[in-house]
């Protein structure tokens, strides 16, 4: 018998995934909740490319990264504000009556969570205080809503936010208002938020590798590789969605020790069309990189560890949102040794 909390919620019992093929997404113009979508047994298994682009998870919400970053080198933005997460717990739709029944009977039956315990929810979900025999009379016009903890967020402390137990909503209807965690479009931007993933940045540096003391790096990064992305998470069962978008904006150098200078001076280089910085050419040894570092010091026989990080503006559209609103920005940065020698000279 899998474990059972004090809300008689099944703890690590599979949870139940809905597909997002099997419904289309609202319009931008409808309102949170007005979907026509009636609820109906969810499938038990995800929906996917091959390839990791479209998924089902946490049995509501469905994310589809056909349009996010990709390769083995990608990796999660981390908030460029310090107090800003995405949610760790949110209520979604979970049960219609008869699937409600299906859970709570074994649970009621094994004993595992008290008597009085199992005497209140009998008494609350089929004695009608406030709902009589699941709300079957109203099977088809909503759904049982319940508590999820957002994947890989399980040991955070803001998981254990979520603790009203489980709660009808009819069909078109908002969740109650004293329910600050009940999804949203842009609660469901901010889960696509922690989805997204942005290519490694390891810049281009010419010379690569091993450079001189005084001799300007020049330093950019392949365009082609950093292109917007964007996830879009949905609730089929509500017909809401929201897109999240990561465009990248400014390339970041830290060259791994004080006796350096960067270009420009504060070591950020904006995006310039399509392009941040400029590739190293021929004939251009004695002009200023607009992008780069110029060491001063020798690593010696060690190497300077620079540090490649890329801001990328994040902003989201959705159901009944008009235009686009403002995420905080993310960061997604990689180190790379750089040696630096001391330029030799010939004495004759």
């Amino acid at each position: 018998m899998p474990a059972v909390n004090r809300r008689g919620v099944v703890v690590g019992s599979a949870i139940v995934l809905v597909l997002l093929a099997n419904s289309g997404l609202a319009s931008a113009d409808d309102d949170f909740g007005n979907g026509s979508q009636k609820p109906s047994k969810p499938p038990v298994s995800g929906n996917s490319d091959g390839k990791g682009n479209l998924s089902a998870t946490a049995g509501a919400v469905v994310f589809d990264r056909s349009k996010n970053g990709s390769g083995q080198s990608t990796g999660p933005v981390t908030s460029s504000a310090s107090n800003w997460t995405p949610p760790a717990c949110y209520y979604a739709p979970k049960y219609s009556p008869e699937q409600l029944q299906k859970h709570l009977e074994p649970i009621w039956q094994a004993e595992s969570t008290g008597y009085e315990w199992d005497a209140k929810q009998r008494k609350t979900f089929e004695g009608g205080e406030p709902y009589k025999d699941f709300n079957k009379d109203k099977a088809g016009k909503g759904y049982f809503w319940d508590s999820y903890v957002t994947e890989g967020r399980e040991g955070d402390p803001g998981a254990l936010d979520c603790t009203k137990d489980i709660f009808w909503v009819d069909q078109g209807a908002p969740p109650p208002p004293d329910i600050p965690q009940a999804i949203t479009p842009e609660m469901l931007a901010q889960l696509a938020y922690a989805e997204i993933r942005v290519p490694s940045t390891t810049v281009e540096l010419a010379p690569e590798g091993t450079t001189k003391v005084n001799l300007p790096t020049w330093a950019w990064l392949d365009a082609a590789k950093f292109k917007p992305v964007s996830v879009t998470a949905s609730v089929p069962l509500l017909n809401v969605q929201a897109t999240t978008t990561a465009e990248p904006v400014s390339l970041k150098i830290e060259p791994g020790t004080a006796d350096a200078t960067t270009y420009p001076a504060s070591g950020v280089c904006e995006l310039n069309g399509d392009q941040i910085g400029e590739a190293y050419a021929k004939g251009k040894a004695d002009e200023t990189p607009p992008c780069g570092v110029k060491y001063l010091r020798s690593s010696g026989d060690n190497s300077y560890q620079l540090q490649a990080t890329i801001t990328w503006k994040i902003h989201w559209t959705g159901t009944g949102v008009n235009g686009e609103r403002g995420l905080p920005d993310g960061e997604f940065g990689a180190g790379q040794d750089v040696i630096v020698q001391e330029i030799q000279s010939v004495n004759r």
